[in-house]
């Protein structure tokens, strides 16, 4: 028998449908069942490109003994924080509030009302068994306790619905500071900032490369060079099909967490499209060139839009699932894909050895040669056969839900690409998808839905947040100048509209992460620090200016300058860390 979520349009969310575990989607029925039942809500977030998310899952959700004691003490969610980002950043934020910490999975443990009280990650069956058992007694015998923990928590959650704006607009010094500040983190040795795990950062990079331009620093210049460099040489960068996977566990980036998602992808194709351009190095066209290639090959619905990720793990050939195993190669199959002649060029190109460097198995890379991507005949001749070999193998999951703000920011960065590349064929790809979201990704009434899936009935879902807006507004600004299309200004214009008129806040400035008419969650927050993916006013703020520019509309300039000195209320190290991050 399945459970409730087998008729969910999320992939993720239908990964989880023969669990034994009594699962709800995320709606009142699940709260008001609590409420009768007078017992806590356990609120499980993650995404179908997870490893750690299939961890857990195997270990405890798929487990009877476990199952049958969540269903007994709670009432259990289940969320795909892909298409919920507004309620995963605010139980992230409470998780890390608690914690210190955060990640995915991401286990809440809540009122029947929604009001968090106690949360973490990732627990193994011993451990997730103890906590459920401590819950359950602090529930029923200390309930004044967590009453009192809750209060303060819920204050802090508001937090940035309360923050008012400064009178004056950031000046440059606050752009200088930010790039002192990656200056002090950056590793000299391998890039990037801090140490292991590492992520990309491409809103690092790209503020880089404008400070380049503004001064031609040598500094940054080789920030940014050692950086893109050693990103591409690595084993994040996949050497045979092209993109990125989401970060790597080590300071060398080497060896990834394997699931490769649209956002880094569109976010990495515009850093290295920039700085191929400013430094006029071509081995960057190169990894743009061959993560575009990898996009539409094989991330691409045949009408246009793009799907949003590629599992980590997947399965070998005896149907055990492990993670990497379908971009790693030995030597021995190596000789057995490969003609003879080939076979020492290829384990010297892709530095194969026999000892490996990913569980005895050899994760292609070119670290001991680092930048140095150009490959003569010989060697595209190994990659293609390396990578049809490849592509017999059993394929990673496919996470085939359509993301508005994913697609808009793959829009807006294949325009870029496609303009300072001139490649006539990519603009018209953005075209295809620009055409994708306006078909497919509103309702009857013209707003803007979030997430869409082929198999969905509906197949479009859930309330645009402000993100979703915000970078459609960008992608249709840039295929209006790319094009000459006045529609596109036009559809950006509409979105824009759609933008300021149900997400602005009216007293303090600013956007919020729900429309006033959304579902509306314990406290009303406004997406500020760029995470992962840029965030809904910083993302904002630029379109609007960009827009107001083509269209001489006074109001979309004065919103983006609100925005601004929004953020210029925040604290001196917030302001940097928005800017950085």
């Amino acid at each position: 028998m399945t459970n409730r979520l087998a008729t969910e349009t999320s992939p993720y969310l239908r990964q989880h449908k023969d669990n034994p575990v009594d699962w709800f989607g995320w709606g009142s029925e699940a709260f008001d069942l609590a409420r009768q039942r007078n017992v806590p809500v356990l609120l499980s977030v993650g995404y179908s490109a997870c490893h750690w998310c299939h961890v857990m899952a195997h270990e405890c959700f798929e487990d009877d003994e476990t199952a049958n004691l969540m269903n007994q003490l709670f009432v259990n969610i289940k969320v795909d924080r892909e298409e919920r980002p507004d309620i995963d950043a605010l139980y992230m934020d409470a998780v890390q509030a608690m914690s210190g910490r955060g990640g995915w999975p991401m286990t809440v443990f809540m009122t029947p009302d929604g009001r968090p009280f106690f949360g973490g990650t990732y627990f193994p069956k011993p451990s997730f068994i103890q906590l459920m058992n401590a819950i359950n007694d602090a529930w029923h015998n200390r309930r004044d306790d967590i009453e009192n923990n809750i209060a303060a928590l819920v204050e802090s959650l508001g937090r940035t619905a309360r923050i008012t704006p400064d009178a004056t607009l950031p000046t440059i010094d606050l752009f200088t500071h930010a790039v002192s500040e990656l200056g002090q983190t950056f590793d000299q040795r391998w890039g990037g900032f801090g140490g292991a795990p590492k992520f990309p950062s491409t809103m690092n990079l790209d503020l880089l490369v404008r400070s380049y331009l503004n001064d031609g620093s040598p500094t940054t210049r080789n920030i940014l060079t050692t950086t893109l460099d050693a990103m591409a040489s690595g084993g994040m960068y996949d050497h045979l099909g092209g993109g990125f996977s989401r970060y790597s566990v080590d300071e060398k980036w080497l060896v990834p967490h394997f699931e490769k998602m649209l956002y880094d992808q569109a976010l990495l194709v515009r850093v290295y499209t920039h700085a191929a351009v400013v430094f006029n190095e071509p081995k960057w066209r190169q990894v743009v060139e061959e993560t575009v290639e990898y996009l539409l090959r094989d991330l691409r619905h045949e009408n246009g839009g793009f799907f949003s990720a590629q599992d980590a793990d997947s399965l070998d050939d005896q149907g055990h699932s492990h993670e990497g195993y379908f971009y790693v190669f030995t030597p021995s199959q190596v000789r057995e894909i490969l003609p003879a002649d080939l076979v020492e060029t290829a384990l010297e190109w892709y530095e194969i050895t026999e000892s490996g460097n990913f569980e005895g198995s050899n994760i292609p890379v070119r670290l001991n040669h680092r930048g140095l991507f150009k490959r003569t005949p010989e060697v595209d001749k190994i990659r293609s056969l390396l990578l049809k070999a490849r592509s017999s193998r059993t394929w990673p999951l496919l996470d085939d839900k359509v993301l508005t703000e994913w697609n808009a920011m793959m829009t807006a960065s294949l325009v870029e690409a496609a303009v300072l590349f001139e490649r006539p064929d990519w603009l018209d790809a953005a075209q295809r998808n620009g055409e994708f979201m306006l078909r497919e990704l509103r309702d009857e009434n013209g707003r803007w839905l979030r997430s869409w899936q082929e198999s969905g009935v509906p197949q479009a879902r859930h309330r645009a947040l402000a993100s979703d807006l915000a970078n459609l507004i960008d992608a249709f600004t840039r295929l209006g100048e790319a094009t000459g299309k006045s529609s596109w200004i036009t559809h950006a214009q509409n979105v824009a509209d759609q933008l300021l008129e149900n997400y602005w806040d009216p007293k303090n400035s600013g956007l919020y992460t729900i429309a006033n008419d959304a579902e509306q969650l314990i406290v009303r927050q406004k997406d500020l620090l760029d995470n992962a993916t840029p965030s809904a006013n910083s993302t904002a703020a630029l379109s609007l200016i960009r827009l107001g520019a083509l269209t001489g509309s006074s109001k979309y300039n004065q919103a983006a300058l609100d925005i601004m000195r929004f953020f210029h209320g925040l604290p001196p190290a917030h302001q940097v860390r928005l800017l950085i991050y």
